[in-house]
């Protein structure tokens, strides 16, 4: 009799890490042919998985991207978010620590920002639940952004003139923008320069002291 459970939580165990290699595969094959380009055939062959077998765990594409979408979204969140300590810091250090996290996270992982960008930019015009699963987990990072300039202007730490909104929105989508980029000049610009640069010219834009670099901070 206790032979079943043991064998139950063994299938459960296999199938959650079979669905976790599948996500991992699709998370790089979407990030680097795009959703529309993308077939399940494709991702069966990337998995070396039978399409029955891909079939069985996500039923169509659009359920596998969703999953992925969600996936990736958590493990962004975890290296977004600022650790306790942190938030007590002034607004100018809460950005430096937010920009260092960043740039850290996506100069080991860069597929995972060009996954949003490209899905981004296809979903608009083409897969309405998609676009929305992609709007949705872009406007958290954009919200955690506009209240950290919110707080930093009502601190006297950034510029009053600038719209926090506007400037979140442009901070995120600055960055997606220059991993597609960077992704297509590679052989010949790096990511850290890059990363620096639009680190540089928001960081003119927003910042209202003198003394604080969050781009160069980011060099480590």
């Amino acid at each position: 009799m206790a032979r079943e459970p043991a064998q139950r939580e063994l299938k459960q165990e296999r199938a959650a890490r079979t669905r976790m290699d599948i996500l991992e595969a699709a998370i790089h094959l979407f990030a680097r042919r795009g959703f529309l380009a993308t077939t399940m055939a494709d991702l069966s062959r990337a998995i070396r998985m039978t399409p029955g077998a891909l079939y069985w765990h996500f039923p169509t594409k659009e359920d596998l991207l969703l999953a992925a979408i969600e996936e990736l979204h958590q493990r962004c969140l975890r290296a977004f978010q600022l650790p306790g300590d942190d938030r007590e810091l002034p607004a100018r250090e809460q950005f430096q620590s937010i920009c260092e996290r960043t740039h850290l996270l996506l100069r080991e992982h860069r597929e995972y920002g060009i996954f949003f960008a490209m899905l981004a930019a296809e979903a608009a015009d083409s897969n309405d639940q998609v676009a929305e699963a992609i709007r949705d987990k872009l406007a958290l990072y954009v919200t955690t952004l506009e209240r950290l300039i919110r707080h930093g202007q009502q601190m006297g730490e950034f510029r009053q003139d600038v719209d926090a909104l506007s400037a979140a929105h442009s901070l995120l989508g600055g960055l997606l923008g220059m991993l597609v980029h960077q992704n297509l000049f590679r052989a010949s610009v790096d990511y850290d320069p890059l990363y620096r640069a639009v680190m540089l010219i928001h960081q003119a834009g927003l910042v209202q002291a003198t003394g604080f670099d969050c781009a160069n901070a980011s060099q480590s």
